[in-house]
């Protein structure tokens, strides 16, 4: 991820009333961020994140009707810390010599704990200024906000009768509401699902919050496989690496983003080599137009199917075999328009971003039954002396068509292949009847996720599952044949240990007598994760024979009495037990 801001980046605006604005910073254009005003994007870009700016409505040196701002520097951001030093709200309340009455919490052995201003009564007439001289301020105003809060502050009749932490309270929330500061800091997967999930449409993204995301990824182990960790891996017949994951992402590809991040191939790979990418970018028309860059632009002579075949534009170009996700999808395509904040488009990817050779979509059509979809089937192999005697324009059709054809049975056997480390699927459809075919793609150890808003799918998917069900298929021979029933919709062999998470992180006021969660969370689902590990079941019934006897054996010179334990029958391989 870049440390500076570069144009056409998006970004993650920091309100001073915590709020998230997302916003595009495009060259020469105009930003708005509510009440607070208005700022130049010229102004931040090629500026470092994290940095705090203040909005000037008005600046001696700027006529035109636009705003200026200020960088913050550090020590101006925490003055307010450095002057309070470490004290905490109970030793402010302790050092308050101010004569209001107030309650006291006391404590057992006697000491106040905290003071409090219970039987205080606020009046409403304890502001002084109106909100009309209040607006006509903020009109009057040309800093930052700080002139007008302490005016409010000054005129407020009651401020004396305040606890040092009401107090602090009170200045907090009028410097939310009227200080002109916001903070830039990079948007990430974790940033996005906070600002849709409270300010947008959770239900887009199955109000899948960030606790969530989280523990989908601990629980899926989503990781990068360095490549001599595939090496080993690789299956010698289809040459398919290590580190794939299929994923099913109805969350407008939110999941999909934090796969992606979570294994390093989500931001935009930089070009260090202009040169080179200006002989790619040849590279990939003449290869385009059907000539071999060999023959020094001269028209190939190999056959048709094999320069199909090296029609890739470039070997960056080429789907990878290793640290890819594939997501699966029941439409026509696949929904993944969150992926455009991280400046990836599904439909025209970048040559240079990692998503474009690391993702790979998949329709339930392919992957069930191929031979029924029109992409999977191959288009006529047309001659060289005909392709010769073809206009420009329909021979890029002919070679356009091989690729995406090329491309579509690539992934279509890649897929029914199996041997993924992982699924995860965020759906709403039934978890059952996915499990029921993506289950065996899994290789053995894999980790299964399925994410659902409401916990009955859930519990109906780990019934399926249980100890118990698995029992009844072992002790029914007729089971494995009759799949799928009524009582075995699902193989119960194929995953161990089924269980069901939740998390949800809930904000507290902590205070002696005064504890208690935050009124101003958002509901919502709770949202719930099932979990379970892809296991291979031995071929055949694993029976144990003979009984064991337990005999007291001699041993030793000091007479220590040893037990050792004999079988009625022979140990694998004709081996006997060894006596001691």
């Amino acid at each position: 991820m870049p440390s500076l801001i570069e144009p056409g980046a998006y970004v993650a605006l920091r309100l001073p009333s915590d709020q998230i604005i997302v916003s595009q910073l495009q060259l020469n254009t105009t930003v708005s961020i509510g009440k607070y005003g208005t700022f130049y994007t010229n102004h931040v870009i090629g500026r470092p994140y994290y940095c705090t700016f203040e909005i000037l409505d008005r600046t001696p040196d700027n006529t035109a009707n636009k705003s200026g701002l200020r960088m913050i520097p550090t020590s101006e951001l925490y003055a307010d810390i450095d002057d309070e030093g470490t004290l905490t709200p109970v030793d402010c309340e302790r050092n308050n010599d101010h004569n209001g009455v107030q309650y006291d919490v006391v404590g057992e052995d006697g000491e106040i704990v905290m003071r409090t201003n219970r039987q205080i009564v606020d009046d409403p007439n304890s502001q002084v200024m109106t909100m009309d001289e209040i607006e006509a301020m903020k009109a009057q105003n040309t800093g930052s906000g700080k002139e007008l809060i302490a005016k409010i502050l000054e005129s407020h009749s009651a401020l004396d009768q305040k606890t040092a932490f009401a107090l602090a309270k009170y200045t907090l929330r009028k410097t939310r509401k009227y200080m002109k500061r916001f903070s830039i800091i990079p948007l990430d997967v974790s940033t996005l699902a906070k600002w849709i999930f409270v300010e947008k449409e959770a239900m887009k993204i199955m109000e899948l919050r960030e606790e969530m995301l989280a523990l989908i990824g601990s629980w899926s182990n989503i990781h990068y496989t360095p490549s001599l960790c595939s090496e080993s891996q690789n299956d010698e017949r289809s040459g398919i690496g290590g580190g794939r994951w299929l994923v099913i992402d109805e969350t407008a590809g939110l999941l999909t983003a934090y796969m992606a991040e979570k294994m390093g191939i989500l931001n935009t790979q930089e070009v260090d080599d202009p040169e080179a990418e200006d002989q790619n970018q040849h590279k990939e028309s003449a290869i385009g137009e059907g000539f071999n860059e060999n023959t020094n632009g001269a028209r190939s002579s190999v056959p048709s199917r094999q320069l199909v075949e090296n029609s890739y534009p470039h070997k960056s170009y080429l789907p990878s075999t290793m640290n890819t996700i594939t997501v699966l999808h029941s439409a026509a395509q696949p929904n993944l328009s969150l992926l455009k904040y991280f400046h990836f488009d599904p439909f025209n990817p970048p040559p240079h971003h990692p998503l474009t050779t690391h993702l790979k979509t998949l329709s339930w059509l392919q992957l069930l039954s191929p031979q029924d979809d029109a992409g999977y089937a191959e288009p006529p192999i047309v001659s060289l002396e005909e392709l010769q005697g073809w206009k420009g324009g329909k021979r890029s059709s002919y070679y356009r068509k091989r690729r995406r054809w090329e491309r579509v049975k690539r992934v279509v056997d890649e897929a029914r292949t199996g041997g993924y480390d992982g699924f995860i699927v965020a759906s709403v459809m039934d978890p059952v009847s996915i499990l029921r075919h993506t289950v065996p793609l899994l290789r053995g150890a894999a980790q299964v996720v399925v994410y659902s808003p409401t916990i009955e799918p859930l519990i109906q998917l780990a019934d399926v599952y249980s100890t118990a069900r698995r029992t009844a298929f072992i002790n029914d021979p007729t089971a494995p044949e009759s799949m799928p029933t009524d009582d075995f919709p699902v193989d119960p062999m194929l995953l161990l240990a089924p269980t069901i998470h939740t998390a949800r992180t809930r904000s507290w006021q902590v205070l002696p007598g005064r504890t208690h969660p935050l009124m101003t969370g958002r509901g919502g689902t709770e949202g719930y994760v099932f979990t379970a590990t892809r296991v291979l079941p031995a071929e055949g019934k694993v029976k144990a024979r003979g009984h064991a006897k337990r005999r007291k054996v001699e041993g030793g010179a000091g007479g220590i009495r040893a037990s050792s334990l004999q079988a009625d029958t022979p140990m694998a391989g004709g081996e006997q037990p060894v006596e001691e």
